[in-house]
């Protein structure tokens, strides 16, 4: 049931990196609302889960947390590596951002959708409504994690087979975590501190290079209300899952 279910996240994502590609002429339009969906994760999604999952404290302050702050620095330190590395061997940045970011950025995403597969999983085995309650939550928000896979990879300069790849991987990464809940079980303060990891890496990516690039030639009013309509979806999509 809970792979069969995990089949409506893989239509979902599929969906969202296929709308990401088709309005490449509203590209800064796309760039404002993947701003928004990104944030809104992070911020509604993505840290009251790991806080609740991983309640533990760490010198004082909650363990989802801190290793929210190591995601954030970590995926800085990443992006400043691999552009000095690749100014060192003299290559031509044209979007001044190194392509293997992206990838890493969209690896991410691709475990984050693995372990949203993996909660389907877990809630089916507690019992039917709640595998239903989760399903419907994560299905909801793939078609962001489908959009913001396909932008993070391609706003890299990124090849679009690439970006396509990491979308496809993306999508099938939930029915894989849910197969998987029928051979282990992930303990939950584990689970929590990678979800805080994780939106600590998707909000520097959103704030420091999403945002950012949406407005570089496009300081539109639209980019700005496309952002808030982004967080306010998934605000929305978390107040009707709870």
């Amino acid at each position: 049931m809970a792979v069969l279910v995990a089949l409506g996240a893989f239509l979902m994502t599929l969906a969202g990196g296929w709308t990401a590609q088709r309005v490449t002429d509203r590209r800064h339009l796309v760039l404002g609302l993947a701003g928004g969906l990104m944030l809104g994760v992070v911020g509604l999604d993505l840290l009251p889960e790991a806080l609740a999952a991983a309640g533990t404290e760490v010198f004082g302050v909650p363990a989802a947390l801190l290793l929210f702050v190591v995601g954030f620095l970590l995926a800085h330190l990443v992006e400043r590596l691999l552009a000095v590395r690749q100014a060192a061997h003299g290559a031509e940045e044209v979007t001044g951002r190194a392509p293997e970011v992206g990838l890493t950025a969209a690896a991410a995403m691709v475990g984050h959708s693995a372990m949203d597969g993996v909660a389907i999983g877990a809630a089916f085995q507690i019992d039917d409504g709640m595998g239903v309650a989760v399903a419907l939550a994560v299905i909801a928000h793939d078609f962001a994690d489908g959009f913001n896979t396909y932008t993070i990879a391609s706003v890299y300069g990124n090849a679009r087979r690439k970006a396509l790849a990491m979308l496809f991987a993306d999508a099938a990464a939930p029915v894989l975590g849910a197969a998987s809940t029928t051979f282990v079980t992930i303990p939950e303060p584990l689970l929590g501190g990678y979800l805080g990891f994780f939106a600590g890496a998707l909000l520097y990516l959103a704030a420091a290079e999403i945002l950012p690039e949406a407005h570089h030639q496009h300081p539109a009013r639209s980019t700005v209300l496309c952002t808030i309509a982004g967080a306010a979806f998934i605000w929305l999509v978390v107040g009707l899952a709870s």
